[in-house]
């Protein structure tokens, strides 16, 4: 990313609803299934449905990322956990991920010591890069047989992180 790119955080309220859908859908349908059978995209989508969003936007949890006047990401706060974080594709390895990981750490550390997440295949490496340790494995059967695998990850504030070889 370019030094003096104009990016901010702001809190989505319901007018923002459309813009998150539309980063959360994209994002999923171009980037999954590189990752994952379609069973599980499928899932994917389901679970980050209509309802889903507007129910976190109306609980205060979702934030959007503005880069240069345009939104390009979406990520939530849960407590002590960051979900449904996707960047549009054209946007993606170029810091822009990052920026937004950055803020919602700084949120959630000011309030508890450790972040907890759901690592997508996509998102593992990034998420291991900045200091998460895998906690759990998960793997759910979907409707079509196919499985959707995954990890819930953890980070202490400051990088210390709770696995047993800290």
């Amino acid at each position: 990313m370019k030094k003096g790119t104009n990016m901010r955080i702001i809190k989505a309220a319901y007018e923002h609803f459309e813009i998150v859908q539309k980063i959360v859908n994209e994002t999923i349908g171009t980037a999954y299934p590189n990752y994952y059978p379609q069973g599980a995209v499928d899932f994917f989508l389901r679970h980050h449905s209509r309802e889903a969003i507007q129910k976190a936007i109306a609980g205060n949890e979702v934030f959007l990322l503005e880069a240069e006047g345009e939104f390009v990401g979406t990520g939530s706060i849960k407590e002590n956990e960051i979900n449904r974080l996707f960047v549009l594709p054209a946007y993606q390895g170029k810091g822009f991920g990052t920026f937004m990981m950055d803020e919602l750490e700084e949120l959630i550390f000011a309030a508890y010591p450790e972040a907890v997440l759901d690592a997508s295949l996509p998102a593992y490496e990034m998420y291991s890069h900045r200091g998460y340790v895998p906690v759990e494995y998960h793997r759910i059967k979907t409707d079509n047989g196919h499985y959707l695998c995954y990890h819930v990850m953890k980070k202490g504030c400051c990088g210390k992180s709770d696995s047993p070889s800290d």
